[in-house]
């Protein structure tokens, strides 16, 4: 599938890569078949009760024969209808999950370079063309293919002539059809990759309403939206010119070989070479052929959409896994941290980190300083495996992180970021995000851990306690709310290795000497670093470690650093306080 997504092959594959119900799609192809035969068999008895037809032919049983198998039919075909579609869905459900499955577990680099908006876009718009083309259109075209296999063959046996003289429209319709199938392709794809732009933008001006408003960009992004629509509408005339050119196209082939063939078919009936019924039965043949080659340009337009999103979804597809997926589990517990000679870029010309080592024992604090900029968010990543070092290794005693699960890994730390993220829905929620079994929990667990991170009292003062919603990023709670849940989430994981970037930087200041002292209690046993911005949280650091332009320039304790280290000096009287 790597070489020429475009294509129809990778299409197929992808297709058969999901999970196809089998039993539902012979069922329902078996049916179609059944209903196409049944349906040209009306022509042939048509042309007998034309050619034969008289009052005392007809009679009641025949009558009630021939109704009843109109209904059967009609029966047949409505679940044979239903089960394609039903196919269709499925598979498009299971391309959906293969989607989001992958998605969830892409390493952070991926959403580094692509946003979100876009992402979201390949998930809903690009599938949603397959499922269009799978349920709706797939089926018409096979039931139509069956149609005309079996239309041909009897106009064949009847008529080979005239058959022939109807048959050469054919080349002369693909001879058009092909390019504008191509045009229509490159337009389809372009319409994609804009769709899923426009998703992005507007995603993202929404998702930061706040910033939007606060900073009064509206007339900025109104004309961004505009010129994404305007180029969205750009496309969407773009693909009704190639389907104005399509279907006035086909309506002239098919109303010219309806002419020819009654205009010859009149004079053979007028010679004696054709009877009435067999011309009444070459037309109604010719109809069964006309519906389904209407329906075949629809097919194909919807085709080459299908392959320009096929192209995007495989794209996803075919991106890497975080490595650690398949590791071992490992209890880190008591184990010492070593970082060996790590280096990290997110991109070969801009280093981030270059060369750094260190070593945490058991229980030992490190503080993480330095000028903005300088990579200390990026040691974080690389610790919990954000990112893979691109020189270097970090082990956890003999072990090096590689080696080990990503799932036993972050299990296994506790992460109180600056501006702590929350997910929609309940305090409850956020407190037990992402561990197993939540509703095992006890809420007394919940507001033990709830006291210790100074959160139980707002949580209280809320009608619904730890019920409470908390709105899309929590942004029903103030920023100094926000951290003590998550600080409180980091009480109830009870983690073997302590990770915060300056985690009481939200608190006041009778909120942060309590939260220091249940941080305090949290840290003991564990290894913990801390990402400092003020001086009050790394004074009692067992290791500072500064960090100018992704060195190690300086490391010790504060006050070693405070003699040894002259811009640490000058750091901590600026900035730390």
């Amino acid at each position: 599938m790597k070489n020429n997504k475009n294509g129809i092959n990778p299409f197929i594959q992808l297709i058969l890569s999901t999970k196809i119900p089998k039993t539902a799609l012979i069922i329902g192809l078996i049916g179609s078949i059944v209903t196409t035969l049944a349906g040209l068999v009306v022509p042939m008895l048509t042309k007998n009760l034309v050619d034969g037809f008289s009052v005392s032919s007809l009679s009641v049983p025949l009558l009630v024969a021939i109704g009843l198998a109109f209904v059967i039919q009609a029966i047949i075909s409505g679940i044979s209808i239903y089960l394609l579609a039903a196919v269709g869905q499925k598979i498009v459900a299971s391309l959906r999950e293969m989607m989001w499955l992958k998605l969830v577990r892409l390493p952070v680099g991926y959403y580094d370079q692509n946003s979100s908006g876009e992402t979201v876009s390949r998930v809903v718009n690009d599938t949603s063309v397959v499922k269009d083309l799978i349920t709706d259109h797939f089926p018409q075209f096979i039931t139509g293919i069956i149609s005309i296999i079996g239309a041909v063959t009897l106009l064949i046996i009847m008529d080979w002539k005239m058959t022939l003289m109807m048959l050469v429209a054919i080349p002369v319709t693909l001879v058009v059809m092909i390019p504008l199938g191509k045009r229509m392709s490159k337009i389809s794809r372009g319409l994609q990759d804009e769709t899923a732009l426009f998703t992005g933008n507007v995603q993202q001006t929404l998702g930061e309403i706040r910033l939007m408003k606060a900073s009064t960009a509206e007339k900025e992004e109104e004309t961004k939206g505009l010129s994404g629509i305007d180029k969205l509408l750009g496309f969407g005339l773009k693909e009704a010119r190639v389907f104005a050119l399509i279907a006035p196209l086909m309506q002239f082939v098919i109303m010219l070989v309806i002419v020819v063939i009654i205009a010859y078919g009149g004079m053979r009936v007028a010679s004696g070479e054709m009877s009435t019924g067999t011309l009444v039965a070459f037309l109604l043949y010719l109809f069964q052929i006309v519906m389904p080659v209407t329906t075949f340009a629809m097919f194909f337009t919807q085709l080459q959409k299908a392959k320009g999103a096929t192209e995007r979804i495989i794209d996803i597809l075919e991106v890497p896994l975080e490595n650690g997926q398949n590791g071992v589990a490992k209890n880190i517990a008591n184990e010492p941290l070593e970082v060996s000679n790590v280096s990290f870029a997110y991109t070969a010309d801009e280093p981030v980190i270059d060369g750094i080592s260190f070593q945490a024992r058991p229980g030992e604090m490190i503080a993480i300083a330095g000028p903005s900029g300088g990579g200390k968010t990026t040691v974080f990543g690389l610790l919990e495996r954000f990112y893979e070092p691109t020189a270097g290794e970090i082990r956890i005693g003999n072990t090096p992180i590689r080696d080990i699960s990503i799932q036993s890994w972050r299990s296994q730390i506790g992460y109180v970021a600056q501006e702590s993220a929350m997910m929609a829905g309940t305090i409850r929620d956020n407190l037990t995000y992402g561990l197993e079994n939540p509703e095992t929990i006890s809420d007394t667990r919940l507001w033990e851990v709830a006291e210790m991170a100074y959160a139980a009292q707002f949580i209280k003062e809320f009608s619904n306690g730890l019920d409470t919603e908390v709105g899309e990023r929590g942004v029903k709670l103030s920023g100094g709310q926000r951290q003590r849940i998550a600080i409180a989430r980091a009480f109830l994981r009870d983690p073997k290795l302590l990770m915060m970037d300056e985690a009481t930087a939200s608190l006041d200041s009778q909120s942060e000497s309590v939260v220091q002292q249940a941080l305090s209690r949290l840290m003991e046993g564990r290894t913990t670093f801390v990402i400092a911005h003020r001086l009050s949280t790394i004074i009692h650091a067992d290791q500072i470690i500064f960090i100018e332009k992704g060195k190690i320039t300086g490391r010790g304790t504060h006050d070693e650093l405070t003699d040894a280290h002259a811009l640490y000096r000058e750091f901590a009287a600026q900035q730390l306080v």
